[in-house]
């Protein structure tokens, strides 16, 4: 099941989405009666055209985006970097977030700007001290995340809050998809239409198990919070007027301009 959040006439809505399109352009969407991360889904009976809506970001996380550094080897190899050896933890803001299509806004304190195609885990219930194998029963879903980050200034400020917590800085979308085998899925980034990054999920240093299980040993996660599960190598600079497209096999792609803000 694909679940959108998305907006007619500027009033947010859920629906399960039905398209071929990775994107969502073209399809349907049939309407629920509320958020399903809380309720059983539930029909209206409303179905409407994704060309008459506007995607959002499929969750805006209840308290917090908790993200995977380092979780490919040739990522980190690529930045000159040590191959953690537990998993390597940051947060970013729930109002880093941002939905397709919205602009990633470049900030003036950077000279460079990064983007960073992840598989993302939507969490579907309070979990803490969570065993590996009852992982897959907080789980609601997955969608696509960026991680942009402003390279310089995670270079520069000894840790990484500034440079990954910017508003705008965590793109997803399109959807959430509650059924997807994700173990060894593809994901990949393109920009302006040149493919940037290639990696697949397999290749986790940690997987999502392991990773799970060690951010509920230091902190509770709620329903709707974000896990950013690293990226592959290949990052790289993206300036205003770029599209960068994350597309992940099985999922659909993610896709948003840099801008300059007004």
């Amino acid at each position: 099941m694909r679940i959108a959040r998305f907006s007619v006439d500027d009033e947010p809505k859920y629906g399960v989405v039905e398209t071929d399109d990775p994107e969502g352009l073209v399809g349907t969407v049939a309407v629920l009666d509320s958020d399903p991360l809380y309720r059983p889904v539930q029909f209206t009976g409303e179905q409407l055209q994704l060309a008459d809506v506007r995607l959002l970001a499929p969750v805006i996380p209840r308290s917090k985006v908790v993200c995977v550094g380092r979780n490919y080897l040739a990522h980190a190899e690529e930045l000159g970097n040590e191959v953690p050896k537990e998993p390597l933890i940051f947060l970013k803001p729930n109002t880093s977030v941002i939905g397709p299509r919205d602009g990633i806004v470049y900030p003036e304190q950077t000279n460079d700007l990064h983007f960073e195609g992840e598989l993302a885990i939507v969490i579907g219930r309070i979990c803490r001290d969570l065993p590996k194998e009852r992982v897959q029963e907080v789980i609601f879903g997955y969608t696509i995340a960026n991680d942009v980050t402003a390279r310089d200034l995670q270079k520069t400020d000894g840790q990484w809050a500034r440079a990954k917590g910017y508003d705008t800085f965590c793109p997803l979308g399109p959807w959430i998809s509650t059924e997807l085998d994700v173990s060894d899925v593809q994901v990949t980034t393109t920009l302006n239409g040149e493919e940037k990054q290639n990696g697949r999920t397999s290749q986790f240093i940690f997987d999502i198990p392991e990773v799970l299980a060690y951010i509920t040993s230091f902190t509770t996660l709620l329903p709707g919070d974000v896990v950013l599960t690293g990226t592959p190598a290949g990052v790289g600079p993206m300036l205003p007027g770029d599209e960068v497209a994350i597309s992940i096999e099985g999922l659909g792609t993610l896709t948003n301009k840099v801008i300059v803000r007004d």
